[in-house]
């Protein structure tokens, strides 16, 4: 398939990073408004439950519905025609799996949204749903082995995150700008902020089957709840909410600034190349 061929994929990625920000701001906002006013922050389903009642809140709704869909879309076209060279060996088979299930997920919010939307439902994705889906996973044969392995590949996923924050292994996604090259430390702190939600909720999740209590894990809600019941929680999960914000940003960016390595030319600078021109020259 040729570069003409595949370049349709770019600006449904686009669409469905955007989507995806817009989650992150609907759920970040909404929780950092209930703190502020005294109440806990709010897991998906609650907050685009909010959003629907508020003004423009339905308009918010059908672009973070196109968008989800555009992103799970995004995530199969990408893992099918491997888009961004991960390659068919062990690691990359890995990633485009990841990426498979990482689509049909955003895939699901966004119908939640669509059944709040238009009234059939209470958005789809959060810990309640979570909940049953374990319930009902664990009262198979071999149910609790499968939840504790989906809860330790989910603590990898996290672990994976952090990993990405800490090396910044994504400067090589996104095009050399002013703008990646100035805000990259918020980036890094928006891919902290996803990574240390992933590990909670993975932490849940294998708690879960250790205790074969399906009511223990649960989506983003379950990962405020669990944090604020540590030692200054509240603060922490403040402090969540706010690096939530910054991933945000980080999907934001990712909409305007990802390569596409096989639709994108070679002349195309990634921001991991830039910063690096730029350090040896301070060295030199």
């Amino acid at each position: 398939m040729s570069k003409t061929d595949l370049s349709w994929a770019v600006p449904v990625m686009r669409a469905g990073y955007a989507g995806r920000g817009l989650v992150y701001v609907v759920v970040a906002g909404f929780s950092l408004w209930a703190i502020w006013r005294g109440g806990q922050a709010e897991g998906t389903g609650t907050a685009l439950q909010s959003l629907e009642t508020t003004t423009g809140g339905g308009v918010v709704l059908v672009l973070i519905v196109l968008g989800l869909l555009a992103y799970m879309v995004w995530r199969l076209v990408d893992a099918f025609w491997d888009l961004e060279a991960y390659g068919t060996d062990g690691e990359g088979m890995v990633a485009r799996t990841g990426m498979v299930v990482t689509g049909l997920i955003h895939g699901a919010i966004g119908v939640g949204a669509a059944a709040i939307l238009f009234g059939s439902g209470s958005g789809g994705g959060g810990s309640s749903a979570t909940t049953r889906w374990l319930e009902e996973l664990m009262s198979q044969p071999g149910g609790r082995w499968a939840v504790g392995i989906a809860g330790l590949v989910t603590i990898g996923a996290g672990l994976y995150y952090l990993h990405k924050a800490w090396k910044e292994t994504y400067r090589k996604e996104l095009r050399a700008s002013r703008f990646t090259t100035r805000w990259n430390g918020l980036l890094k702190a928006g891919v902290a902020a996803q990574g240390v939600v992933v590990l909670i909720v993975g932490g849940l999740i294998l708690s879960a089957a250790l205790s074969s209590n399906a009511s223990e894990a649960g989506g983003l809600g379950s990962a405020f709840g669990w944090l604020y019941e540590q030692a200054y929680g509240r603060i922490l999960v403040t402090l969540l909410c706010v690096g939530l914000l910054m991933f945000a940003l980080f999907c934001f960016v990712n909409a305007a600034y990802r390569i596409v390595p096989k639709v994108a030319g070679d002349d195309i600078e990634t921001l991991g190349h830039s910063l690096k021109a730029k350090a040896r020259a301070a060295a030199s």
